[in-house]
């Protein structure tokens, strides 16, 4: 069973879902929520229009209890991506909110609304999401996710973290993607917790949740980098259980400044749409600072240059691939992208393959140490630089960057060039120095040959809805 604790049998829990102000005790939940499947059943595929709300929780659950695929619309969607998603999806109907001028028949979610009836457990292996990639390279892409996904995702999160009945989870994340919505929603339900969302995720309302009793915090690393920057509020989540980040590498001077502000050594994990969760430290391992730990429960990860396996030495940097119970198959609707070239290969397109073997190939370049820990150098396309016949990895530069007191954010890049290959490109949100004070500071801590050859001041990086640096909207 995907929820044993949402049955009309289940202990209350008075305060079960909180979002902003409104409240959901665990019995309203079951009881509206089950209505919301009582109106729906027999429903192929719905769309959900996920804001923060107590109607967007009732109804994605309402969806998984009748056994129909929710498909979570980003609010923020343009007209063009919202019509491909439904057109992709083949969503029936709008269920509970809908943006102006809807294509398609809405469905009320009626918040007062109770049903008690029993509904049987859907299989296993039907499709209970299918989540949309952000669209980086083109139009996004439909990603169906089982229930057994799920649980195997959340069950081995679970195991790694701790998480119990007895934590309050707090955050403020998108509900359409599988930070807020897998994690930080459904993540509450399976575990049998409280949801405490804070609607936007800004230091002070992450204080707030404290005193609503939370014990663990999601937030991605723009969401920390705030934190640390506010140390009253930082401070104030010195008593809770765990902080957690994610959906980007977490930089290592705000690991290093929220562990002097709070006590806590940040869990950081590592996932994708099409993956879920699939390497995490755990609550009780090492937390070492730019490195996001070791494969869940059940996973099996590898390294590659082409056919060839590559050493776990901790230097050697290679094409991650990834193999678990949490995954997700292919593409909805997209078999050229889904399929691999054979076992082992790395595929016509080794950025979103599952290969013949049961692994999918990331995109994203890593290292492995010897006792098995991972770091994610970061994507193939735009953080793996060739340069002067050297490999060189872009989070390492912006970590040494980073560092500088002038620096508040970076991003680096390779930018095309006739001599090198490519050269070194850091763009930089802060205060003006000289640039040659940050490409000396570079040259000094890391190699010569991984100095900037070029630093370009700016007022913003651009960003996805997920905080990620967009970094091929960067020339």
């Amino acid at each position: 069973m995907l929820f044993p604790t949402l049955t009309p049998t289940a202990p209350d829990i008075p305060d079960a879902i909180t979002i902003g102000d409104d409240r959901l005790s665990r019995e309203d939940l079951v009881g509206a929520a089950t209505a919301v499947a009582e109106r729906v059943a027999g429903a192929r595929v719905l769309a959900v229009y996920a804001r923060p709300t107590t109607d967007t929780v009732l109804a994605i659950v309402g969806c998984l209890i009748a056994g129909v695929a929710a498909v979570p619309v980003p609010p923020d969607s343009g007209p063009r991506e919202i019509e491909h998603i439904l057109g992709d999806s083949g969503a029936q109907a709008w269920l509970g909110a809908a943006p102006d001028d809807p294509t398609l028949p809405v469905i009320p979610v009626r918040r007062y609304a109770r049903s008690w009836h029993r509904h049987p457990e859907p299989p296993e292996s039907s499709i209970a999401l299918v989540l949309y990639t952000s669209g980086t390279t083109g139009l996004p892409k439909g990603v169906p996710i089982t229930r057994s996904a799920i649980a195997a995702g959340l069950d081995a999160l679970g195991d790694a973290w701790q998480w119990t009945a007895d934590d309050a989870l707090a955050h403020g994340l998108p509900l359409f993607h599988v930070h807020g919505l897998i994690l930080g929603m459904l993540g509450p339900l399976r575990r049998g917790g409280r949801l405490i969302h804070t609607v936007t995720p800004t230091p002070q309302n992450y204080a707030a949740a404290m005193s609503r009793g939370a014990t663990m915090f999601f937030g991605v690393p723009t969401v920390w980098t705030r934190v640390a920057s506010d140390p009253a509020a930082a401070q104030a989540l010195s008593p809770a259980r765990l902080l957690v980040s994610g959906s980007a590498p977490l930089p290592v001077p705000v690991f290093e400044k929220i562990r002097d502000l709070t006590g806590h050594e940040i869990i950081e994990r590592y996932g994708m749409t099409e993956t879920m969760i699939t390497v995490s430290t755990r609550v009780d391992g090492e937390r070492r600072p730019g490195w996001v730990g070791f494969p869940l429960d059940g996973v099996e990860t590898r390294l590659r240059e082409g056919d060839l396996d590559l050493p776990h030495d901790g230097e050697s940097v290679g094409d991650l691939h990834v193999r678990g119970p949490m995954m997700s198959s292919g593409y909805l609707h997209q078999p050229e992208k889904t399929a691999g070239a054979g076992s082992g290969a790395s595929g016509p397109n080794p950025n979103e393959s599952w290969l013949d073997d049961g692994f999918f190939a990331t995109g994203d370049v890593a290292v492995i140490d010897p006792g098995g820990m991972h770091r994610i150098v970061g994507r193939r396309a735009t953080d793996l630089i060739k340069s002067g016949g050297f490999r060189i990895g872009a989070g390492e530069i912006e970590t040494v960057l980073l560092g500088h007191p002038a620096v508040d954010e970076v991003a680096v890049i390779g930018a095309p060039d006739d001599d090198l290959g490519q050269r070194i490109v850091a763009y930089v949100v802060g205060g003006r120095v000289p640039d040659t004070e940050l490409i000396d500071l570079v040259a000094g801590e890391l190699s010569h040959h991984k100095r900037p050859r070029e630093i370009r001041f700016v007022e913003s990086l651009p960003r996805n809805a997920m905080g990620k640096v967009q970094k091929k909207l960067l020339d």
